[in-house]
């Protein structure tokens, strides 16, 4: 019997790269873990990491620094610098972003600079929102383990009709943990012993109120315990870039648009699916089976 139903039959997937938040008080341990992750590229936003220990840690794995004279308190800089990192061949298996709290507010106070007393209703955050949702998108597509870090904040709710405080969250926009795989809470709980909470997860090797060992004894001990549960193997896996749409397969994608009738809410659903925001960032697959698409609606129009 012929349906229009649109679900297919559930296929069993490869976890892949892990995309997750570490947050938690100063000198929890953070960036520590982060850097544990094979061959970082580490995009500092507030220039901590430029002290010798963090340097000396990327030097041994590896990786590579990028700090606020690179352009990395900039989301255009930023979002740039994932989309290459997404299409070319390198050697980086991780990135941090450290922090994207700095980055976050930041935009929201340059916003706030040029609204100036036109600043209502929370307008200044507008362009920071849509920032983040860029980022998460570019990050969707990259083949790489991704790390954001953020400072803590109070989280307030109600307990018995009086407004309280009733935990801590993430410093940032607060959808930003719904978007991802996995959100640490990094914790300070002793000389020499650190461990992360799990405080919200997709991941079944990651249930949510659960914890493991960061640091233990004085001894680190968070990227084994993270890649027991996770799996080593897709964790340290080489990276595999995306091949973007190419110049002509655009072209193409344009010039059937222009002879097709295709509404402006299917075009912006079939970019959302593919986490671009234009046709020159869909892949090459992408871009394949959009042409096939465009061009059956015009065989079918012409018939």
């Amino acid at each position: 019997m012929a349906t229009k139903l649109r679900a297919r039959d559930p296929k069993l997937v490869q976890p892949g790269k892990c995309k997750g938040l570490l947050f938690g008080a100063s000198g929890a341990g953070k960036t520590w873990h982060a850097l544990s992750f094979p061959v970082p590229y580490l995009i500092d936003t507030e220039g901590g990491a430029n002290k010798r220990h963090y340097q000396a840690k990327l030097k041994e794995a590896g990786g590579a620094y990028m700090g606020p004279e690179d352009g990395s308190l900039n989301f255009d800089t930023i979002l740039e610098e994932v989309r290459t990192l997404a299409t070319e061949r390198h050697p980086y298996k991780s990135l941090v972003v450290d922090s994207i709290t700095k980055l976050y507010q930041t935009d929201i106070a340059n916003e706030a600079e040029r609204l100036g007393a036109k600043d209502a209703f929370g307008a200044s955050k507008k362009p920071a929102i849509a920032n983040m949702r860029r980022l998460v998108a570019r990050i969707a597509r990259l083949d790489m383990n991704v790390w954001f870090i953020a400072h803590e904040v109070a989280e307030w709710g109600m307990v018995d009709g009086q407004r309280q405080e009733v935990g801590r969250a993430p410093d940032v926009w607060d959808k930003i943990v719904y978007e991802l795989d996995l959100t640490l809470q990094v914790k300070k709980i002793g000389k020499g012993q650190r461990e992360a909470f799990v405080f919200k997860s997709r991941l079944t090797g990651f249930p949510e109120f659960d914890r493991f060992y960061l640091q233990q004894n004085g001894a680190d001990v968070g990227y084994a315990n993270f890649a027991e549960r996770y799996g080593k193997d897709y964790i340290e896996a080489e990276p595999e870039p995306i091949v973007l749409a190419s110049a002509e397969q655009v072209a193409e994608i344009k010039r059937l648009l222009e002879v097709v009738r295709v509404s402006e809410a299917d075009i912006e659903k079939i970019l959302s699916k593919a986490n671009a925001e234009a046709w020159d960032e869909v892949t090459e697959e992408q871009a394949a089976k959009t042409i096939d698409w465009l061009a059956g609606k015009v065989r079918k129009e012409s018939a």
